[in-house]
């Protein structure tokens, strides 16, 4: 009786397999190096104040100190906590409602604060000189009605007590620990122009009327936003043309 001809198993299934993994395997390869290749290219995130960012982040009140910029002496403001309960005109009071945004022109050293379709404030700011101020989308994660700024070594060694009004903003490439916001400076006055290391200064009138408006609403002299009450966000755009 004639044998049965039995089919020889194949193997092409399991190669197919086999090449597929090693092709998944070489795209993995080349889209880690890509990431690599584009996070080198990244400057890498700086605190804005690098002895406070290790340090201290939060309220800081020294009615006695005085500071050191730009190799200079410079008296910071007494801070009265007792004044703050003084009620004063919110931005955006008497506009229709809408939903908070703050745009900074890096461009033309402008703030813009929108509250909906009305514009509540516009005024000038000094965007980074000694460190640039990063662009992007943001969201303020903190509000501290002041608080002592510290960085910079040698020549460009600065220590500012009494920083008020301040609006620490974040997103997912810069950390809070960056330590970048908006806030009030006394140490100079030529708005209009990068001054800072980092952070959008603003005279302290204007500081103090956008602290009062943004959200997280201010409740003490630190005020964490929650989902209940989120922070506003901050768009910043545009390039010193003075760098």
């Amino acid at each position: 009786m004639p044998r049965k001809k039995t089919k020889k198993k194949t193997n092409r299934p399991k190669k197919s397999f086999n090449l597929l993994r090693v092709i998944l395997g070489i795209l993995s390869v080349f889209a880690l190096l890509i990431s690599y290749q584009i996070n080198a290219n990244k400057e890498p995130i700086v605190c804005a104040n690098s002895i406070s960012c290790v340090k201290n982040l939060s309220v800081d009140i020294d009615n006695n100190a005085v500071g050191v910029f730009d190799g200079h002496t410079v008296i910071p403001p007494k801070i009265e906590l007792s004044m703050d309960n003084t009620k004063t005109a919110v931005l955006g009071a008497n506009t229709a409602e809408g939903a908070k945004h703050i745009y900074v022109d890096l461009t033309n050293q402008r703030l813009y604060a929108y509250q909906g379709n009305n514009l509540v404030m516009q005024t000038f700011i000094s965007s980074g000189k000694w460190h640039p101020t990063p662009d992007g989308n943001f969201t303020i994660w903190v509000t501290l009605r002041a608080t002592r700024m510290v960085g910079g070594s040698g020549a460009d060694y600065y220590n500012l007590p009494n920083v008020p009004y301040v609006m620490f903003f974040y997103n997912k490439d810069v950390p809070k620990s960056a330590g970048f916001a908006l806030h009030g400076a006394y140490w100079h006055d030529n708005f209009g122009y990068p001054m800072s290391h980092g952070c959008i200064n603003m005279r302290i009138t204007d500081a103090r009327a956008l602290y009062n408006w943004v959200n997280p609403a201010t409740n003490g002299r630190t005020t964490y936003a929650t989902i209940s009450n989120p922070g506003t966000p901050i768009t910043i755009f545009g390039h010193p043309v003075d760098l």
